[in-house]
């Protein structure tokens, strides 16, 4: 029997029941992603499997690193069939990691490959796979399509046109709603040369010299007026520590001056002014009736020497830890709630040690009748999208809040066929509430599984972010 077969993952009968008859053929709502607007605009033919299966993709090079593989087989100039079979020979090594699933599943779902990759068929799948993706004429749009996704947020600079989502909006042969989502990770880079090229960028978008907080609030907002022109209802925030600290209006003024005429800004300074932007951005978010998503725990850039070499995103990050993660969370979720502007807002903790701060602090702030699950612990995030890490947001969510309202997957990824991660989402949820079934702790009501695996799957994100 093939490894990756119709039961795969599904380790009881009332799961396997759950995925055929309600989760597998559901369509996908891909509510963040880092997929390219660029290419799907321009409908990119993928001619080789390294450019669509490795490029980019550091959790493959993490893997391939710890194999002791050399850099030039990584991102280096190796050939591109020299790096395949150098990831061959890392993949028959990887068995326990959730690469070794998402690998083979890819390989079924995408190249039409059901048998293991090994160092030793390496180089025949390497031309098989290529032949595939020129036979079927295999192209972003096409994958997109064939993944059955009906929506596509990307993650977007608020300085950017977006004039490729225009583009797309224009394709009506291509079914796929593409919509962008606002992502300012570097106004919290406040006291860095990062902040400094984004005020400077954001002022030339606006015509205008930023010379105090207001102007550059005002500036914000008025993209994230025009990013809701182009259909935007989402935005994302990537912070590496969490943050509530009291500030003053006086204080933000002092703060913004130090930063742009380039003086030493304090941890005070940094936490006082990301407190502040949050909570401006919470205005907005709420009169525009946005959902605000906060991923927070990334330690960036560990490996000076590699991040001085390759730059970021490369495959040298990691979990951060921090202390009072609970007065912080519940503090900024306070002011905002107090103030009465919180928007929807969904919580991602890349450290799986605050699932239950995090499932504890969002149940604290359900006060919005009519909607369901307005504060939202997220799904399991980068080093938690594995088997472990779902099955331990899911128990912590469905301890500490309703299982029912979870908006459910997302791939957050850069890869075109990363959507096998839903479907593998789909099979470990239906194992997982297969086993509470089976061990009498959820009634075995067909209705009332039905309505639980469908929300989760599809219906939840589509009622909550109401963007098609």
């Amino acid at each position: 029997m093939a490894f990756i077969n119709k039961d795969f993952m599904l380790n009881n009968e009332t799961g396997k029941k759950l995925y055929n008859d309600y989760a597998k053929d559901l369509p996908i709502y891909d509510f963040h992603c880092h997929l390219d607007p660029k290419q799907i605009a321009e409908n990119v033919h993928f001619k080789d499997i390294v450019d669509i299966w490795l490029s980019g993709d550091h959790y493959k090079w993490r893997a391939m690193r710890g194999q002791g593989i050399e850099e030039r087989y990584i991102t280096g100039d190796a050939s591109n069939k020299e790096k395949f079979i150098k990831w061959a020979e890392t993949l028959e090594n990887s068995v326990g990691n959730p690469l070794y699933h998402w690998s083979h599943l890819e390989l079924k779902m995408y190249f039409n490959i059901d048998e293991l990759l090994t160092s030793e068929n390496a180089e025949r799948i390497y031309n098989e796979a290529n032949k595939y993706l020129e036979e079927n004429h295999v192209t972003t749009q096409s994958l997109i399509t064939n993944s059955n996704v009906k929506l596509i947020c990307t993650t977007d600079n608020p300085t950017d046109d977006l004039h490729y989502h225009d583009d797309i909006a224009k394709q009506d042969a291509f079914e796929t709603t593409v919509l962008p989502a606002f992502r300012p990770d570097d106004v919290f880079k406040i006291g860095d040369q990062a902040f400094l090229n984004f005020l400077e960028k954001l002022g030339q978008v606006e015509d205008k010299q930023l010379k105090t907080e207001d102007d550059f609030i005002k500036a914000l907002f008025n993209r994230i007026d025009y990013f809701h022109a182009k259909g935007a209802k989402l935005s994302d925030h990537g912070i590496s520590i969490l943050h509530y600290e009291d500030f003053t209006k006086e204080e933000v003024s002092r703060i913004f001056s130090k930063a742009i005429n380039k003086e030493e800004l304090t941890s005070k300074d940094k936490a006082q002014f990301q407190t502040y932007v949050l909570n401006e951005l919470g205005k907005k978010y709420y009169e525009k009736g946005w959902a605000m998503q906060i991923h927070f725990g990334a330690l960036r850039n560990a490996n000076t020497k590699m991040f001085e070499k390759l730059g970021p995103d490369t495959g040298f990050d990691s979990m951060l830890d921090q202390t009072h993660v609970a007065y912080h969370l519940n503090s900024l979720l306070n002011m905002m709630e107090y103030e009465g502007h919180l928007p929807k807002t969904i919580i991602y903790n890349l450290n799986p040690i605050y699932n239950d701060i995090v499932g504890s602090a969002i149940a604290n702030f359900q006060t919005e009748a009519g909607i369901k699950g307005k504060v939202q612990h997220g799904a399991g995030w980068w080093f938690n999208d594995t088997k472990r890490g779902m099955l331990r947001q899911m128990s912590s969510l469905a301890d500490q809040g309703l299982l029912m309202n979870f908006v459910g997957m997302l791939t957050d990824s850069r890869s075109f066929i990363s959507y096998s991660r839903h479907d593998y989402f789909r099979r470990i949820l239906c194992t997982f509430v297969g086993d509470l079934v089976e061990k009498d702790e959820i009634p075995n009501e067909n209705e009332l599984l039905k309505k639980l695996i469908q929300n989760i799957c599809y219906n939840n994100a589509y009622n909550y972010f109401n963007l098609i």
